[in-house]
This record gives C-alpha cells, sequence and structure tokens, in this order.
C-alpha cells in the first residue's frame, strides 16, 4: 500500500502504464546517481526568472490571470544515456527528429513568468509537475508541444505543494488532460480546492521518478527525483540565484526549521540537475550546489 487517498480521504487503488513500472516501489532517499553509472547532458535555452514565491495557501503573491496570459515558454531539452566512466558526462542519444528514444528522460520548463512549471517526457508519454497561476494551462500546452506531445500524452500531474503559483491551474489542466492522475502531499490537500487528486506521503515511485517529502515551506510539500538521468525537481524546497542555490523568503514558508532540515536530506541525494520553481535551472553538478547551501544553514 502506498497510501494513495482521494481529496475526501477515500483509499484509492493506482496503477501506472506497465513501461514505467506499474507498481509504486519505494527507494531510498540517500539513492546515488553513481550506483546506475549515469549522469546528464543538457542543452538549454534560460531565461531569468523573478524569484518569487505565491507563499499563502490563497496565492496572493501570485500574479492576476491577464498578467500570466503574456508569459513566455521556454524550453529546454535533456536526455540521458551510460557514462563511459565514474564523473564522466554522460552523451545523449537522439533520433532523426533529435527527440529521446526509448524511456530516456527529456524535461522542457514553461516559463510562466516569476515562476515555472516543467514537463518531463519518456518517448511519447509524459508527467507534469506544477501548473502554475490560473491561466497557465495553454502556456504549459504550448510546452507539451515542443516535445512533440500534447494534453493527451500526459499520464501524471505532480503538484509540489498547495500554493497558487504552483497549483493554480490544476483544474484546468486536468480538464485537458483528462486521463492523468493528479498527486500531491496528503498534508495538501485541503488547501488545494480542487477534487479528485490523489494524495501521497513520499517514497512513492511515479512515472519512473520518486516523490520525496520535503516538509517546510508547507507542511505536505513534495519534490520529485529521477535517480537515473540524476534530475530533481525541487518546487519551492530550493530556490536559485546568479547560477546558485539559495534558500526561499522565509515569511514565505511555515516551518524554517523544517525546511533546512528537508534541504539538509536533498544534499544527501546525487544528481546533477536542478529544477525549481523560482529561478533558472542548474545544469551540471547541483548537487554540488545544494550541499555548499545545506553547509552553510544554522
Amino acid at each position: 500500500m502506498c497510501g494513495f487517498h482521494h481529496h475526501n480521504g477515500t483509499p484509492v487503488g493506482h496503477s501506472h502504464r506497465p513501461v514505467f513500472r506499474p507498481h509504486p516501489r519505494v527507494r531510498s532517499r540517500r539513492a546515488f546517481l553513481g550506483e546506475l553509472g549515469r549522469n546528464t547532458i543538457a542543452m538549454a535555452v534560460v531565461v531569468p526568472i523573478l524569484a518569487a514565491c505565491g507563499g499563502d495557501d490563497d496565492g496572493d503573491a501570485s500574479p492576476s490571470p491577464s498578467t500570466n496570459a503574456g508569459a513566455e515558454t521556454e524550453t529546454t531539452t535533456t536526455v540521458a544515456d551510460e557514462a563511459e566512466s565514474d564523473g564522466a558526462t554522460a552523451t545523449s542519444s537522439t533520433d532523426q527528429a533529435g527527440g529521446a528514444t526509448g524511456d530516456e528522460l527529456q524535461w522542457a520548463r514553461a516559463n510562466l513568468g516569476f515562476v515555472s512549471a516543467y514537463v518531463l517526457a519518456r518517448g511519447n508519454r509524459a508527467a507534469i509537475v506544477d501548473t502554475g497561476v490560473e491561466g497557465s494551462a495553454n502556456a504549459i500546452g504550448e510546452t507539451l508541444q515542443t516535445l512533440g506531445l500534447n494534453y493527451d500524452d500526459v499520464d501524471h500531474v505532480i503538484l509540489t505543494h498547495k500554493h497558487a503559483d504552483h497549483a493554480g491551474s490544476t483544474a484546468e489542466v486536468m480538464a485537458m488532460a483528462a486521463s492523468a492522475t493528479v498527486y500531491a502531499g496528503e498534508a495538501d490537500l485541503s488547501g488545494i480546492d480542487v477534487d479528485g487528486i490523489t494524495g501521497v506521503l513520499g517514497g512513492e515511485e511515479v512515472f519512473g521518478l520518486e516523490l520525496v517529502a520535503t516538509p517546510g515551506h508547507t507542511a505536505g510539500h513534495l519534490c520529485a527525483i529521477d535517480h537515473t538521468a540524476g534530475l530533481l525537481v525541487a518546487g519551492d524546497a530550493l530556490f536559485t540565484d546568479g547560477g546558485g542555490v539559495v534558500e526561499g523568503p522565509e515569511q514565505f514558508f511555515e516551518d524554517v526549521p523544517r525546511s533546512r532540515q528537508s534541504i539538509r536530506e536533498l544534499a544527501a541525494l546525487s544528481f546533477n540537475t536542478l529544477l525549481v520553481g523560482h529561478g533558472d535551472p542548474i545544469e551540471g553538478n547541483a548537487d554540488t550546489a545544494v550541499a555548499d547551501l545545506a553547509a552553510s544553514l544554522p
């Protein structure tokens, strides 16, 4: 049992497509990329965004839908392949159209102004992490298109937490990705005014990603890590600024000491690429940057 529940608390069953491991499998949070002998290479087009956070449950810090309507969609694609030796840079393998082959992970960023959502793809299937502010569904759809996909190809939507700048378009995205299962931390479900979300506790596997409980910013905050590709999607557990990893503004955190403990736990993981809600992605030695932040915390 993985502890999945509907919004009203009723336990539900679940399954995943066979190509993505149909049954949840708990992995150690201290699983290291080195055990798999894999790493990542990335090609990025980076547009700076404001490191800000919609910190209250009502999303007071989020821009209005009209503000978001002109948000730029930015795409960054990453694929993983065999590393030649420990610490070597992995080489990518693509088909003639430029997409990843097989189950290699690709990712694309939907830059929504001051916050980002992400599309993760394997072959012709996709997962969305966060839905941005209200009115972001079309921009996320455009990001799917850059990977040759659309909402019919989305099997999973993962909400890192309840704040309206990260979950504001959930109902709209659910309507467009009608076959997708939506996940959020169980402790955050009451703060998301959308029915049909599956509550998780951390440790579950979805789309080849381990969902990692990282409370502090909110009680039910989640991160998602692909140990094979070496990619961490951190939501608001981590921010980036000037090419480094930083803490977010304390006034937007429910429990700063617990958040710092979550950062220390993330610092024990191995990953090369870091995707955050506020700030630019870090590609290359991202885990070292997180470890540096963790070592600086009081």
